[in-house]
């Protein structure tokens, strides 16, 4: 106390004297501000001298409060102290004034250590009473000292910032600051080592805690316990925050309490982030992992071991039932198109190994009602999303139902025409003429015409030939006849039709109809027209081709 009371003094005198100073020597505008600031420190300086005075005296209760007051005033004083000094740079080098507030702070900055360490100290000390007075409280007694506890730790931590700011001060004067840092440097470090040990115990002691709201969620007092934790941990955190801005400040290292902010404080700042605070925390995992591994490693391999072993069963049960299913597809006595064959073989296949990636996780001790649920979460946005998609697989099961193709059909849809190679619920890929791979979707096909060129067994061939109007009409009919009846891949039943069709401009057209099987039309196309061409011209039949008579008239004639 007499510490802090001969500081007080010091600082009063010093006020007075540089007030009396600056109206005689500094210019107009800077006295106004600094006689301002002055008379602000003597009046905090004699509130700071009664308080001191009447302290010792006081009652336990407002004992208490007087202190807290006193802790204030000290602060403040300490900050006006240290905007005095900042207003040297705005004075002229050599000025009286300048001078004589370099001369008066440097003997109150001799005697100030003593005095702010001793409030510290003396916080520190009401900290510890009260925090033994806990086990004895309860209600809204406890309720109030866990509050007076905690404003006594915001105001050590006010104290520190503050001792902070001054030793700029302390530069600007020329002073030396080594004794002021070798009684902080301790402090803030311990301060930080403790709070970074009340964030790593809180969060522990939160994590157990949850287990047991888990397994109990309608205690009350664990869900108390719970919130209690929460508010805690976020004091403890915004004060780390603080101390380590301190640190950094006075280029103290700090990455051991950053890397505690990476692991633990939910709005982290940027400004936290160092390549050797994640270095830290890397290898602590690294360490935690290790940790785990020794101590469990016998039951993650087992784990590991039935995690394949399932997977690899189900693989294998998997390919059966595929082939079960395909046998029964074959044996069916429904009429299945070979595409419905193939989905259903593939999806009985996925299914099963669906499954067994789901009893394969829960033998690891991974749950699996919260991934069910986020699935079915995540099918309703994925649908949303991919509504084409979705319209491509309704479309697809409505080629499966209604059949109007298979594999290896000949079809034209929307503009492409080929042989039908592969089909799923999305997409029908088929090969063109010229061996070109046309990947279609399944709702552009389902949405137009869709013309199945090899969906029945016979089809006819529709042939047009046609000979001159000089020409014997029953001996080409023989001829044709002829023709169709000795190719061997004209079918005898449907019977071939020859007939005369139409009398064109230049020649008699005969619409020649003879049968054949699916697969043989183009050979039967590409034979008969050849055919037809060398037996005419055998049999003197001309094919006409277009002609045009020109007449020259002459007027003069």
């Amino acid at each position: 106390m007499k510490t802090i009371t001969r500081f007080l003094i010091g600082v009063l005198l010093s006020g007075w004297m540089i007030g009396n100073v600056c109206a005689e020597s500094a210019g107009e505008g800077d006295a106004a501000e600094v006689r301002a600031l002055i008379e602000t420190m003597k009046v905090d300086t004699a509130e700071l001298r009664l308080l001191s005075e009447e302290l010792p005296g006081a009652e336990q209760m407002d004992k208490q409060a007087l202190m807290f007051r006193l802790d204030k005033r000290s602060l403040r004083l300490l900050t006006d102290f240290d905007l005095l000094i900042s207003k040297l740079t705005d004075l002229p080098e050599g000025s009286p004034l300048r001078k004589e507030i370099e001369a008066t702070s440097s003997e109150i900055a001799a005697s100030l250590d003593d005095a702010i360490f001793s409030r510290i100290d003396g916080i520190r000390l009401r900290i510890i009473a009260a925090d033994a007075e806990l086990g004895n409280l309860s209600g809204g007694s406890l309720i109030a000292v866990v509050a007076y506890i905690q404003s006594m730790e915001a105001l050590q931590v006010a104290y520190y910032e503050a001792l902070a700011n001054h030793l700029d001060s302390r530069k600007v004067l020329g002073l030396s600051t080594e004794n002021l840092l070798n009684r902080l440097v301790p402090k803030l470090q311990l301060y930080a080592e403790t709070i970074a040990g009340r964030i790593e115990a809180n969060d522990a002691i939160s994590r157990k805690a949850q287990q047991l709201s888990e397994s109990d969620p309608e205690n009350a007092d664990i869900k108390t316990t719970l919130n209690g934790l929460v508010a805690s941990h976020g004091l403890n955190v915004s004060r780390l925050e603080a101390i380590i801005v301190i640190l950094d400040r006075l280029g103290l290292k700090s990455a051991d309490y950053k890397a505690v902010m990476l692991q633990q404080s939910r709005n982290l700042s940027f400004s936290f982030i160092s390549g050797e605070a994640v270095i830290l925390v890397v290898k602590d995992k690294l360490t935690s992992l290790k940790g785990v591994f020794k101590e469990n490693a016998a039951d993650m391999v087992f784990n590991l071991i039935m995690f394949v072993s399932v997977i690899f069963l189900f693989q294998i049960f998997s390919r059966i039932i595929k082939r079960l299913v395909r046998a029964a597809c074959d044996h069916s006595s429904l009429d299945l198109s070979n595409l419905l064959k193939d989905i259903l073989v593939s999806t009985s296949g996925g299914i099963i190994m669906a499954v067994g990636l789901l009893i394969a996780l829960s033998q690891v001790g991974i749950s699996i009602a919260p991934m069910l649920a986020g699935l079915g979460v995540a099918g309703f946005i994925i649908g949303f999303a991919l509504q084409d998609i979705l319209g491509n697989f309704a479309s697809g099961a409505m080629i499966l139902i209604y059949r109007p193709f298979d594999v290896d059909d000949f079809i034209e849809v929307t503009g492409a025409a080929g042989l039908v190679k592969k089909m799923n619920l999305v997409s029908t890929t088929i090969a063109t003429y010229d061996n070109e791979i046309l990947v279609v979707p399944n709702s552009k096909i389902w949405g137009s015409v869709i013309k199945n060129v090899t969906a029945q067994k016979v089809r006819r061939v529709d042939l047009e030939f046609g000979v001159g109007y000089s020409e014997d009409i029953e001996k080409t009919e023989r001829v044709l006849e002829n023709i169709l009846v000795n190719h061997e891949m004209v079918l005898k039943n449907p019977k071939p039709m020859i007939k005369l069709n139409t009398l064109g401009d230049s020649s008699v057209n005969f619409a020649v109809r003879p049968w054949v099987k699916t697969e043989d039309y183009w050979d039967v196309y590409w034979d008969i027209t050849r055919e037809v061409k060398i037996r005419f011209d055998q049999e003197g039949i001309s094919i006409p081709f277009p002609q045009r008579d020109v007449h020259f008239y002459n007027e003069h004639a």
